[in-house]
């Protein structure tokens, strides 16, 4: 059967092209306005706190796991008390390489990996509407040792780097957002995948997206009534099960286009569209563009913003 998260992790290609070592010593600040890629943090030691645009806030221990998919606007700041006085623009970089937040010669009382998630797959968007605003993992094992892998291939320079963090990452954010799904009160996939009766439905479109799906039959997949499915779809992953098939159908779309290897009445049959004139219709209206011209148009992927733009904030 089917893995919805796995599915979608896998179609938005996940790197980490930047990600460094931080190190804290006593009070400090840290707020970011925007961040343009999906940011995370894995405390090594230590502790700190995070707070967003909501107001809530959350403490991160060692062992611990938080990504944040889209940030507008959040602040980590120390355990230690701390104040405005102790924002940090630009954190020190240490001889050897990593970074220093707050005392430059204080003892070392946080240490984490923080970097970015660029997502090679221009549906990145996916994601936001998708999951949570924040996903923290606690105390997770096998997240544990994920997370020493990657801090330990960041930092060195052997062949085959790239890949390798590339495949970490995939790996990491597939487990964090497993383990997190139980947990997760906010709408998005990961609350749908954690209803028995819903992640029937979700995993019977993502194995066979190219059915005419019905929400008569996915109610019979999930063993609801039709209304019973329509309103717990709708409350745990946040839009009508319809809608979710037409998101996921035109995410698969565009990624087929991408590649170029299937024409468009090819890819309009793989994906559950009798013609491809229905097909064109549909994509226009949601994406702005017929198909064809999407295809042609296509350039490079576009994994975000690059690492330099980054050197210079721990967030």
């Amino acid at each position: 059967m089917a893995d919805p998260l796995a599915q979608i992790v896998s179609l938005l290609r996940p790197g980490a092209p930047f990600s460094k070592c931080v190190t804290g010593s006593g009070p400090w600040r840290v707020r970011r306005t925007q961040s343009p890629n999906p940011y995370y943090v894995a405390v090594l030691q230590g502790s700190m706190r995070y707070s967003d645009q909501q107001g809530e806030e959350v403490v991160v221990n060692a062992g611990d796991f938080i990504l944040i998919p889209f940030a507008q606007d959040f602040m980590m700041w120390s355990a230690a008390p701390s104040n405005d006085n102790d924002m940090v623009i630009d954190p020190v970089i240490l001889p050897g390489g990593g970074y220093r937040v707050g005392s430059v010669n204080g003892p070392v009382d946080m240490r984490a990996l923080v970097g970015y998630c660029l997502f090679q797959s221009e549906d990145a968007t996916l994601l936001s509407s998708l999951l949570p605003g924040v996903v923290v993992v606690r105390g997770q094992h096998r997240l544990s040792m994920l997370m020493q892998l990657l801090g330990d291939e960041a930092v060195d320079s052997r062949p085959g780097r790239e890949v390798v963090l590339q495949h970490l990452l995939e790996v990491l954010l597939i487990e964090a957002l497993r383990s997190s799904a139980k947990l997760c009160h906010s709408p998005g996939l990961l609350r749908g995948l954690s209803d028995d009766r819903l992640a029937a439905a979700l995993r019977a479109m993502h194995a066979r997206p190219e059915r005419g799906w019905t929400v008569v039959e996915l109610a019979r997949e999930a063993a609801l009534s039709r209304s019973g499915l329509h309103e717990r779809f709708q409350s745990a992953v946040g839009m009508a099960p319809m809608e979710y098939l037409k998101t996921w159908r035109l995410a698969l779309a565009k990624d087929l286009l991408r590649k170029r290897e299937a024409s468009v009445s090819e890819i309009a049959r793989s994906i559950g569209y009798r013609s491809a004139s229905a097909f064109s219709v549909a994509f226009l209206r949601e994406v702005g563009m017929t198909p064809a011209r999407y295809a042609r148009d296509i350039r490079a992927p576009r994994p975000g913003r690059g690492a330099e733009a980054f050197e210079g904030a721990i967030a």
